[in-house]
């Protein structure tokens, strides 16, 4: 496909976190570009702001009549949208070009050197620290979350490099063609897509296959790589780790040599993993240790990852996307290390009936480690309800006697009703849209506002 050919690129699905970072880089080289997102949102603001068109009602008769022609228009749709859909239906029923989001990141970068970032957990930070490592050389990263220090989910550069998160999800990261890329992690996620127990292994797998010049791991995954860790038999390891200054400071060891004195003041062990993860890539790709070290001291974060809302002696509020148990330890892990003898709640919205039915006795544990739990209706997403699979189920498994399930409605009075020193507010859905109200409603409890 020549893309320099195509005038207008529509978009089914817009407002979606890997979609809009597209729709902003086609955009920004000058195509033609508008779309279709079942609700307005700060990203589907932010587009509009771009001079993109946004629509909220399924509808061909919405459509600009400029992306009905067909000669110049590709659609591109995230596989979230409904097989019903009616723009969609219309588009393939009458021989659009129609490709997922997956497709059209593979054609954007497969004449780029691509520096692939993948895992179930960890990939979203670790690709925006390599965006953020690699913007002085102009590369162009797509990334899953809105990078702190750009405001944004594209870091634009030129058409040499790109730095992309390789998608599990749907099999996506499967249409990438990475030069040098990373495995974070395989563990057992979106089993309604791999419905065999070795399925996602499989495919994290073929994958590591489609690597054409370097492999990073991390340490104790079974695959073949140069690994990264904290273990002594690791191709990178970090070292002298201490915390000063709410961050890291720590050296890394290399296959060749030893780099002192690196500040990361991301929290979290899990976090300076996926620092080191970025350190390797972007070092096998040949970026100078002094740009390195410049840009992981001056990495400001992912919003919704341990993103921190409010922090004072009086009360601290972390906003984070846990949604998965073992990132939910990591979130309770990172708020141990950083606030230890500290009470912590957490208030948590469940992602999908499956991954909650999938795993039920790991969600009970990992969220009974806090001190006080608050529990949300689980956030459908694209899924139907399942029969016996709520909220209420999840509190029977827990452990925790200060636990109780509460609606959207009364989340901040509940919140302030709790004596905890740390609140955390996690999960996928749409709790990061109530964070606002809980930092503002705690900031007056304290008397915080300026």
């Amino acid at each position: 496909m020549d893309l320099n050919k195509i005038h207008n690129i529509y978009f089914i699905g817009i407002g979606g976190i890997g979609m809009s970072a597209i729709a902003r880089y086609f955009s920004a080289n000058g195509k033609k570009v508008a779309g279709y997102d079942k609700v307005k949102t700060p990203i589907t603001n932010s587009l509009e702001e771009l001079g993109i068109r946004v629509h909220f009602e399924d509808g061909v008769k919405h459509i600009d009549l400029a992306f009905l022609n067909k000669e110049k228009t590709i659609v591109v749709y995230t596989p979230a949208v409904p097989s019903d859909h009616q723009e969609l239906t219309y588009f393939k029923n009458n021989a659009y070009t129609v490709l997922k989001r997956s497709e059209i990141l593979g054609e954007i970068t497969k004449n780029t050197f691509c520096l692939g970032v993948a895992g179930t957990h960890g990939k979203t930070t670790t690709s925006a620290i390599l965006g953020h490592i690699m913007e002085p050389l102009k590369a162009t990263s797509f990334l899953g979350g809105i990078s702190e220090n750009y405001n944004s989910n594209l870091i634009l550069g030129d058409d040499k490099v790109s730095v992309v998160e390789a998608d599990e999800f749907d099999r996506s990261f499967l249409r990438l063609s990475p030069n040098i890329a990373c495995i974070t992690s395989m563990d057992p996620d979106h089993l309604d897509i791999y419905d065999k127990p070795d399925a996602l292994q499989e495919s994290f797998k073929e994958f590591a296959g489609k690597v054409t010049d370097t492999l990073i791991v991390a340490e104790g995954l079974p695959l073949e790589g140069l690994t990264y860790g904290f273990g002594d038999s690791a191709a990178y390891q970090a070292l002298n780790i201490e915390i000063k200054n709410g961050g890291y400071f720590f050296h890394v060891k290399t296959p060749t040599r030893l780099i002192k004195e690196i500040e990361f003041y991301l929290p979290g062990r899990h976090n300076l993993m996926n620092a080191l993860a970025a350190f390797a890539i972007a070092d096998v790709y040949g970026v100078s240790s002094d740009v390195i070290k410049k840009q992981l001291a001056s990495f400001k974060g992912v919003k919704r990852r341990f993103s921190y809302k409010v922090k004072s002696e009086k009360i601290v509020l972390i906003d984070d996307y846990a949604h998965h148990p073992t990132e939910i330890k990591a979130v309770e892990a990172s708020v141990r290390e950083m606030y230890p003898g500290k009470k912590v709640l957490a208030v948590f919205q469940p992602h999908l009936f499956s991954r909650t039915r999938d795993f039920i006795e790991d969600f009970a544990n990992s969220l009974s480690k806090f001190d006080e739990v608050l529990l949300l209706d689980i956030y459908p997403a694209r899924e139907l309800p399942i029969k016996g699979v709520t909220s209420g189920w999840l509190m029977e498994k827990m452990t925790l006697q200060n636990r109780k399930l509460i609606s959207k409605v009364n989340l901040s009075e509940e919140v302030l009703k709790s004596e905890a020193d740390v609140v955390v507010m996690i999960g996928a859905g749409d709790i990061g849209l109530m964070v606002d109200d809980v930092k503002f409603r705690l900031e007056e409890k304290f008397s915080l506002l300026k």
